[in-house]
């Protein structure tokens, strides 16, 4: 029997998206891997599942990835789902998903379907990572950042990531000798302000792209907006537990 480490890696920009083949590059010098990932890009899918069509899962080849390779047609979590519970015999010792085409720092991580893989992951058990670079471009370096992914993971398989967390590491838009070093840090007080530009098709109809400025109004040098500026990879560890425990006494104290 191996004694490798058994690692699920998912994503959600597709199964084909360069950054998740360098991923499953990096992963197959630590363990065992099954890859369970989306079909077509999935980003900005946050938490969903699907729940009213049917979810197919087929079996494919890809490069010089893993003999167990799934691409899956529904969202980053529905494929930790499957992964978890249909296709590996037992449950995985880790969960890595990314390495994701931009950031998920700040409150990115709310919509990100990268980080909801992780997360799910988490919500079963499994200690998770969430990869990401600060580079949208299909051909973005990934592979300045194979060294501190495989750094990083094995830490987590060696230390052990606490029940109901999972990390989200961001790199910066860097080359590899450019990089200051890793940086454990909170997530930043920082927000979009949508605006949507409104325009008409060919045919008079209106339609609507969605796009907005991102605010960073934390001034603090622990954040992960900092990290990033400065030249860090940023570590975060989450939670999907989102009650905020510091307002519950207060909230008690309401005429209810």
């Amino acid at each position: 029997m191996s004694k490798k480490p058994l690692i699920l890696v998912t994503n959600d920009d597709g199964i084909t998206a360069p950054g998740i083949r360098t991923l499953i590059s990096v992963m197959n010098e630590i363990g065992d891997v099954v890859v369970v990932a989306p079909d077509s890009p999935q980003s900005a899918m946050g938490h969903a599942i699907t729940i009213n069509s049917t979810l197919h899962c087929n079996s494919i080849k890809i490069d010089n990835g893993p003999q167990k390779e799934y691409s899956c047609s529904g969202t980053p979590a529905d494929c930790v789902k499957l992964g978890v519970n249909e296709i590996l015999k037992r449950k995985p010792d880790i969960c890595v998903s990314g390495i994701n085409h931009g950031s998920n720092s700040s409150i990115n991580v709310i919509y990100s379907g990268t980080m909801s893989a992780a997360l799910e992951a988490s919500i079963e058990g499994i200690p998770a990572i969430g990869f990401s670079l600060l580079d949208y471009r299909w051909d973005a370096n990934f592979e300045a950042f194979r060294n501190s992914i495989k750094k990083i993971t094995i830490s987590a398989l060696k230390e052990g990531i606490p029940k109901g967390n999972a990390l989200n590491i961001n790199f910066p838009k860097l080359k590899e000798n450019e990089i200051k070093g890793i940086k454990i840090c909170r997530q930043a007080n920082a927000y979009w302000i949508e605006k949507f530009d409104k325009r008409k098709n060919p045919q008079g109809k209106e339609y609507y792209w969605l796009t907005g400025e991102f605010i960073n109004e934390d001034n603090g040098t622990d954040s992960d907006e900092w990290a990033l500026k400065n030249g860090y990879i940023s570590v975060v560890p989450v939670k999907f537990d989102m009650t905020d425990h510091e307002n519950i006494k207060k909230i008690k104290n309401w005429k209810l």
